[in-house]
């Protein structure tokens, strides 16, 4: 009973004789925060006590996807503590080969009469006009392709690319490449827009500055990198970690050291960048406050507040690491 008052108590952000008073059934505590107790009964799978399992939670869908990317587990993680403090169940949703496919997770979720969605990561157009007409509250978190009619919050990406480009150029680097995902992802297009005014500006010349398109893999990077090496760049902005690290792979298979022969920088500063080989220069994406603010443009839209709807665009911060060093000399 006491690891239970302990557990509830660090997971809501309450005092532990406040959990006592909510599954006492005694005053004093406010409805929401009763709520929240209660939600961090089920998520942490306590029973309820027999006077308490009349009261439903609120459900909210957190549908990525992939898990691969360890930035959608962050950014899940970090969504999820802030609905249990508000009262709400997240459920989890990830899409997958072979898996449901979008549209039957909207469907199961919409059957489970859920009260919101945060989608990380995209939304079909069809999905979209589906969850409008139901007048379902959703928030869009680092949207997949551009959408109109729900709240975004966002990576602003051409900030990231031109921290990473002013970066590379300190160092000395002139022919700078730019490596992001399929041309039909948002964040990807936007960062390829961004680089294209900086190599517009740079001093390479007419293409100096290549730019690859690859799957969000390691794979992925490894063979779009190592064609881009192939133009002589010495260094590479690489549109997630996972695609850097396979950009080292490939620099290395060309027989090229990282970084005295070429420079990386990734983006996301997911898990255990800290400690690859090198460890990693890349672009932190500031998943905490992005993740409280989709849930709290959530709420608000739950609780009958209706924003207007425009992107919150939150600033990365460049990690400098051990994968950029100087440009080498003669190139």
């Amino acid at each position: 009973m006491v690891r239970k008052l302990v557990q509830v108590a660090q997971k809501v952000g309450v005092s532990e004789a406040t959990v006592s008073r909510v599954l006492n059934g005694k005053p004093g505590v406010s409805d929401s925060t009763r709520q929240a107790v209660l939600t961090a009964l089920d998520v942490l799978g306590y029973e309820r006590p027999t006077h308490l399992k009349g009261v439903r939670a609120r459900l909210v869908g957190v549908v990525l996807p992939e898990l691969q990317n360890p930035i959608f587990p962050a950014l899940a993680e970090v969504a999820g503590g802030a609905l249990v403090q508000l009262g709400f169940t997240p459920v989890l949703c990830t899409r997958s080969a072979g898996g449901l496919t979008e549209a039957e997770y909207v469907t199961m979720l919409l059957d489970q009469q859920v009260s919101g969605v945060i989608f990380c990561g995209g939304l079909s157009a069809e999905e979209s006009a589906s969850l409008k007409e139901r007048g379902m509250p959703v928030v869009l978190l680092n949207a997949a392709i551009d959408h109109t009619g729900f709240p975004q919050v966002s990576t602003d990406d051409a900030a990231a690319v031109q921290q990473a480009y002013a970066h590379l150029s300190s160092l000395g680097h002139t022919r700078i490449g730019l490596m992001v995902g399929p041309a039909d992802h948002t964040p990807s297009r936007r960062k390829a827009a961004a680089f294209a005014k900086l190599a517009e500006r740079g001093s390479a010349g007419k293409g100096g500055h290549p730019v690859g398109h690859a799957l969000f893999s390691f794979e992925g990077g490894q063979a779009v990198a190592g064609e881009l090496l192939e133009t002589g760049i010495t260094a590479l902005i690489c549109g997630s970690d996972i695609l850097a690290l396979g950009a080292v792979r490939a620099a290395r298979r060309q027989g090229l050291s990282v970084p005295e022969d070429f420079s990386v920088v990734g983006y996301d500063d997911s898990a255990f960048m800290n400690y690859t080989d090198p460890p990693l220069t890349t672009l932190r994406q500031p998943i905490e406050s992005m993740s409280r603010a989709a849930v709290t443009l959530l709420a608000n839209q739950i609780s009958g507040t209706n924003p207007t709807p425009k992107e919150l665009l939150h600033e990365p911060e460049l990690v400098v690491r051990l994968s950029t060093a100087p440009a080498p000399a003669g190139k």
